[in-house]
């Protein structure tokens, strides 16, 4: 008891907050230098100064694992997606014109499908079209850099559309043993042979990545030809323009005994010339076209960029509205 009139020692507030705080940075203190103390492999190991301490190995890009895409819930609702969404929005954009179907009815296995490439469109307007046996046990494959850049776009694409990544830049083992397994396992194989869509309308080289596969899994190649697609959403646009489309299969090709993946590359390219040549004209002009080696190439003329584009005539029509021949009144 203090003696009357002398002052009472001042007491520091305290705050139950602030003092749980302190006890919570002291552990984490504590557990910091606890686990310094850990020695490896509990924890990672020490670089040494001055050394740069090794990549984390990416699960992006060509490195995402898709496997889990291709179990049965997964399957399922890629099925339902497609059947009920894909199929629907592509024949109500694109309106196709199926030709050819006829040729691949009597065969039965899995098979590499190979089409030209002008628009994004391309690969929803197939798996609509491409028949049943093989519609629903089909893989796509699809630019690494594009598909699989991350984390948001990779698995939806390996779910939505079943895609698998493929580098377009550069050969990869990796991506052909994916591709192959999966061949070799009972799946077909959707691929374009170019390697990305046309910047101008016209057909790029056919790369070799569809004629290997078929050379190491034994299984044909499908070639496929596609009218129309540039037209609706071409490269460097966004909002698709309704229109018709012309869908025509071939006979599925086997490469010959002589027949490196370079050979049958051209040759596939040259059957999907041909049926190009038959979408714009007739079946009976195209064959006599091809028997005669004077089918048009799919490349165009090697001259400058804007008589590539006029000479693609009315093939490509132009994305602008048609000038009004009155004023608006």
């Amino acid at each position: 008891m203090s003696l009357p009139g002398r002052n009472e020692p001042k007491r520091l507030p305290i705050n139950p907050e602030a003092l749980a705080g302190v006890a919570r940075a002291a552990g984490r203190r504590s557990l910091a230098s606890t686990m310094a103390r850990v020695p490896f492999p509990l924890r990672a190991p020490t670089v040494p100064v001055g050394v740069e301490p090794a990549p984390r190995p990416s699960k992006l890009g060509a490195e995402y694992d898709t496997d889990w895409a291709r179990r049965y819930p997964a399957r399922l609702a890629r099925v339902v997606l497609v059947e009920g969404v894909v199929r629907p929005a592509a024949y109500a954009i694109a309106r196709p014109m199926v030709g050819g179907t006829d040729r691949v009815a009597d065969y039965e296995g899995p098979a590499i499908f190979a089409a030209n490439h002008h628009s994004h469109i391309d690969t929803g307007l197939l798996l609509s079209t491409i028949p049943e046996p093989w519609r629903h046990k089909l893989v796509i494959g699809a630019a690494a850099d594009y598909f699989f850049g991350n984390r948001v776009t990779a698995p939806l694409s390996a779910l939505a559309i079943g895609a698998i990544p493929i580098e377009r830049t550069r050969v990869s083992r990796r991506s052909a043993d994916d591709a192959a397994a999966l061949i070799d396992d009972g799946w077909s194989f959707l691929i374009f042979p170019e390697g990305g869509r046309s910047p101008d309308g016209w057909g790029q080289e056919f790369r070799g990545g569809a004629a290997y596969l078929s050379l190491r899994c034994g299984v044909p190649v499908v070639p496929v030809h596609l009218a129309g697609t540039g037209r609706i959403l071409p490269k460097g646009t966004n909002v698709p323009k309704p229109g018709p489309t012309r869908v025509t299969f071939g006979h599925p090709l086997w490469p010959t005994p002589d027949e490196d993946s370079r050979r049958f590359a051209a040759r596939l390219e040259q059957t999907i010339a041909a049926l190009a040549d038959e979408a714009r004209t007739d079946w009976w002009s195209a064959r006599r076209r091809a028997h005669t080696s004077s089918t048009p190439s799919l490349s165009g003329p090697e001259v400058g960029a804007w008589r590539r584009t006029w000479a693609l005539g009315d093939r490509t029509a132009a994305r602008r509205r048609a000038a009004r021949a009155w004023p608006k009144l």
